[in-house]
């Protein structure tokens, strides 16, 4: 599967020509330290990307990271592998925001708005620090910005069982139709193009299920650019929105939501 070409927002650090990312180790050659942080500017933005299934001993480090309530929303899981995922996923979203903070992890305050996005509240440098977080099966991916918001959405790519059905319920009347006049061999990827784009705008707005999915357009046809074509009642916000498709890893398609147009993106990989 692949993901656009197309550059939003200027000069794209981190990325080939074709639009796929080359994913770089964050700690070489930036050499942070826990004082400095890592350089996170405003015309700044950050994909990390980490995989779920750790060590135990890693675990254990990462679960000591967490809040209590996150704590106890690990010890609801029924299954162990969930509830390890979680913890990871959690854990490693606080410590990046240590990284950037230039703080310990467990130090790292988080709040959540009405619709679950989670927010730094501490202070007017940490309240500037955007971010947001998507893992499936085995895979995290987070994204960071500053001054701006930010969503990002990820999915496992398997077979999807009456995939017109669910179009139908979910997509809008315009993209059923463009999902509808593709090849049959099209369809499935047309349809994570297009979820994926709708979820990561959702979550970077913080609306969630407040704004039905089938009140925007976003574009899903393989090989068009990523964009939100329109939005019910708010046509200023297909301008306010830049909208990108990546694979993160074989098997998986992710989409990011980013607010404005002028940034750069860097691709960061947690080994």
């Amino acid at each position: 599967m692949r993901t656009s070409g197309e550059q939003r927002g200027g000069t794209h650090a981190g990325s080939t020509d074709d639009g796929t990312a080359h994913w770089v180790d964050p700690f070489r050659p930036l050499s942070v330290s826990s004082s400095t942080g890592i350089p996170l500017s405003v015309g700044d933005v950050h994909i990390w990307r980490g995989w779920l299934d750790q060590p135990a001993e890693r675990v254990r480090q990462l679960e000591q990271t967490l809040s209590t309530d996150e704590r106890e929303r690990a010890s609801r899981f029924r299954f162990e592998t969930d509830r390890t995922r979680f913890v990871v996923g959690r854990g490693t979203l606080r410590s990046i925001l240590g990284h950037y903070l230039g703080i310990e992890a467990d130090r790292v305050r988080l709040r959540y708005g009405r619709n679950g996005k989670p927010y730094l509240d501490e202070g007017p440098d940490r309240a500037s620090i955007q971010f947001n977080l998507a893992h499936s099966h085995q895979l995290a991916v987070l994204i960071f910005a500053r001054m701006r918001q930010v969503g990002i959405d990820l999915e496992y790519v398997r077979p999807v069982p009456r995939l017109q059905k669910i179009a139908a319920s979910f997509f809008s009347a315009y993209e059923n139709a463009v999902l509808s006049s593709l090849p049959p061999g099209q369809q499935e990827e047309a349809f994570y193009l297009c979820w994926t784009c709708k979820e990561a705008y959702l979550k970077a707005t913080g609306l969630g299920l407040e704004q039905p999915l089938d009140q925007f357009d976003v574009a899903l046809a393989p090989g068009e650019p990523a964009r939100l074509l329109r939005v019910e009642d708010r046509p200023e916000e297909t301008r306010r929105w830049s909208l990108r498709w990546l694979e993160p890893a074989p098997g998986y398609l992710a989409a990011l939501a980013v607010e404005g147009q002028d940034w750069r993106v860097t691709y960061y990989d947690l080994r």
